[in-house]
């Protein structure tokens, strides 16, 4: 589904007299009405830019929050270069690789190896969701605790396929892949982004071309990130996997990163 046809369905909105101006400014970026029906709303209020559905049943709003919430406890308590991302990218002793996540989403993950030292840009390509990546990497940077691992966040928005083809510049030693899957996640917070997301993503189809451009671009290794007990991305076989309780990652290594 094309991004014209997902943003037919939202409307911008200020949640506040205040908000007018800057939401104007948003909804003329994106191309979105400022009135109307429509099934999602991209709100601007106090605590910054968030998707919310509209209905009676429908769920709380999602933000792009860095400072506070979820992500904050996971940078304090998430136990270092430990975590199993960590250890996919290749973080150990002396080796804080420059990484590329090339479908961001709301940036978790790449904000915790950001905490942890890496270089990371991120790539998304849904318009409405790099609007909230955007505006959750100026709230943090405006933070004197978060603001370094901002510094080191770089947001590029568009078709990863296409920005990996014509990269310019020094390529990543590592690139991250995260594609949309069926997830069976029982969490209410992933419950609650899915159902927010994916009229808005769908599914990614092209994730095998995503992996080969991967493969082309990264210098060392790309890792892919998978539900557990989900199939391989068509294409290139991974040399091996590291498994949690519901995730996994593949790796394909190319060169051994040293310090």
């Amino acid at each position: 589904m094309s991004d014209e046809r997902h943003m037919a369905r939202i409307r911008a909105e200020a949640l506040a007299p205040t908000y007018q101006a800057a939401c104007a400014e948003w909804a003329q970026r994106l191309g979105l009405p400022l009135d109307g029906e429509a099934e999602f709303a991209l709100q601007l209020g106090g605590e910054g830019l968030q998707l919310a559905e509209l209905g009676p049943q429908a769920p709380g709003p999602v933000r792009v929050d860095f400072v506070e919430g979820a992500v904050a406890h996971r940078r304090l308590f998430g136990g270092g270069s430990g975590q199993m991302i960590a250890k996919a990218v290749g973080v150990q002793p002396g080796v804080r690789p420059v990484v590329l996540d090339a479908t961001a989403g709301l940036g978790r993950d790449a904000f915790v190896l950001a905490s942890l030292g890496c270089q990371v840009s991120l790539i998304e390509r849904q318009p409405i969701i790099a609007a909230l990546l955007e505006d959750g990497l100026a709230r943090a940077r405006q933070d004197a605790e978060v603001a370094p691992i901002a510094a080191q966040m770089r947001l590029l928005s568009g078709n990863a396929i296409e920005l990996m083809g014509q990269w310019q510049g020094e390529p990543p030693q590592v690139i991250y892949l995260d594609p949309m899957f069926p997830h069976r996640d029982k969490s209410a917070l992933v419950k609650k982004e899915m159902r927010l997301f994916r009229p808005l993503v769908g599914d990614d189809l092209d994730a095998p071309a995503l992996l080969q451009a991967a493969l082309a671009l990264a210098t060392h290794r790309v890792v892919v990130k998978r539900p557990r007990k989900a199939p391989i991305i068509e294409g290139a076989k991974p040399s091996y996997a590291l498994e949690g309780k519901s995730s996994r990652y593949d790796i394909y290594p190319k060169k051994a990163l040293k310090p």
